[in-house]
């Protein structure tokens, strides 16, 4: 498949980190407050004969009969809490919405669907990339006039174009990621004495204080490697600046530029650092993202780590144990390495693959607060639309990251190997992707790890 992201979308050199970073710095710095209780008040009534839901502005189509088909990534509790939302809109509706479950690379997935003949409705593409392929191969279609409505009133411009392409909306953002947030278990800070590090030196001379006290400092979870290209982007974007991280995404320069060796040099010093990595190498290129979590608050006063780096995803699988957000688990702004904290956004967008009624009607439903504030109450989930009522948010920790995302407006830097062609930076086995696993094992080869990311990156852009 064919990628043309370089001509395909908006510059994102137009954007400055500035007003996220420091929205997210303010905002995470204060997120010390206990959790609180969400809005207990429900959705209220509902209309379950589709049209027009009783305690919402927002119009949907009566749908009786039709199946509408959604393609998703997510397993797990992300599945369980996605599946509310659909079954909601099939009360609204009267439509019946089956689930498809999706493997990595969802591209190549949709590729042997629509081959068969059977793609689904509507898919959740968690990559601009993969956007701009699903255009590319002529199997997105654009958003009708509903779901735009519902995007002009409830999102920012730049969420706007991200799902965009040569100027015709495809994509609505359903999920973000806010991806500059390290996660901590409160009990192991104070065994070990240590406060909430701001700079990268502060982090490492913290993780070896926990270290000191019998605690492994970091779980990694290797075994999914787009954990490991988001510690890289957050530490290269800190580092190097906007401007170059801007100039990576695009491949406008190499990845045996300069810049990459000091980010890579710098992210050695945890990974090789013997005891920083909970089960080391081999134990976290084994671990998968949500044992990830679980490892750092599970145990009691002997953890498997002290410290989780990841989004706020990660306090959804903080709710299946008995660790509480907000005073067991709370969580810090990613260490600033260069002179600021970096912030970086990632996001689910749903796409239609069929010119169908139903499919449009779910772009629609997509878009608007409604749907939002389903999985909102259920945690681990932060959405870029506006109006959606913030005390939605089970508790003051997920509800100051949503407001500093929004508050950002246009000024994002999304996800860099979420930009990137799916070959090179989201394909298990491959690219970024197997680069950085090798790196996790080996991490003394900066220069060998460089050129392999070049070598895979120049045919990726290419192709």
């Amino acid at each position: 498949m064919r990628s043309t992201l370089r001509t395909r979308r908006a510059p994102l050199h137009r954007r400055t980190t500035a007003k996220i970073a420091s929205a997210v710095v303010a905002s995470a710095l204060a997120l010390t407050v206990t959790a609180c209780g969400g809005d207990d008040s429900g959705d209220g009534d509902k209309d379950s004969e589709g049209g027009k839901d009783t305690g919402s502005t927002l119009q949907l189509p009566k749908l009786d009969g039709e199946d509408v088909s959604v393609a998703a990534v997510w397993g797990g509790a992300e599945r369980k809490v996605f599946l509310k939302v659909l079954d909601e809109f099939e009360k609204r509706t009267g439509a019946k919405v089956s689930f498809v479950p999706a493997q990595d690379p969802i591209i190549s997935f949709l590729e042997s669907k629509v081959a068969g003949g059977a793609p689904p409705d509507v898919a959740m593409l968690p990559q601009v990339g993969a956007i701009e392929q699903a255009v590319e191969n002529k199997w997105a279609k654009p958003v009708g006039a509903e779901a735009q409505k519902q995007l002009d009133k409830n999102y920012a411009k730049g969420w706007q174009e991200l799902g965009a392409v040569d100027g015709k909306q495809y994509g609505v953002y359903f999920k973000a990621a806010n991806k500059s947030l390290v996660w901590y278990n409160t009990r192991v800070f104070e065994n070990a004495g240590v406060e909430v590090p701001k700079t990268w030196d502060e982090f490492m001379e913290t993780s070896q204080t926990i270290y000191d006290s019998g605690v492994p400092p970091v779980s990694v979870a290797g075994a999914e490697a787009w954990t490991l290209t988001d510690w890289f982007e957050n530490i290269y974007l800190s580092q190097a600046g906007p401007e170059k991280y801007d100039q990576l995404a695009q491949h406008e320069i190499k990845w045996t530029d300069p810049s990459v060796k000091d980010a890579l040099t710098t992210l050695g010093e945890l990974f090789g650092k013997k005891g920083f990595v909970a089960g080391g190498a081999d134990g976290a290129l084994q671990t998968e993202f949500p044992a990830s979590v679980k490892q750092t608050f599970r145990g009691g006063d002997q953890p498997k780590a002290g410290m989780v780096f990841e989004g706020d995803m990660v306090s959804l699988a903080i709710s299946e144990t008995k660790a509480k957000v907000g005073t067991d688990a709370k969580v810090f702004p990613f260490p600033s390495v260069g002179d600021e904290s970096p912030a970086v956004v990632g996001g689910d967008a749903a796409v239609a693959l069929k010119d169908s009624k139903g499919a449009q009607a779910l772009l629609t439903f997509l878009g608007s607060p409604d749907a939002a504030k389903i999985w909102a109450e259920a945690g681990g989930f932060i959405s870029p639309n506006k109006n959606l009522d913030m005390s939605a948010y089970p508790n003051d920790v997920q509800r100051d990251i949503a407001k500093a995302l929004v508050a950002a407006g246009d000024d994002i830097r999304f996800d860099m190997s979420d930009q990137a062609p799916q070959s090179f930076g989201g394909t298990p086995g491959k690219g970024e992707w197997k680069a950085l696993q090798d790196f996790l094992k080996n991490p003394k080869d900066v220069t060998g790890t460089q050129q392999v990311l070049e070598t895979a990156a120049a045919k990726a852009y290419k192709d």
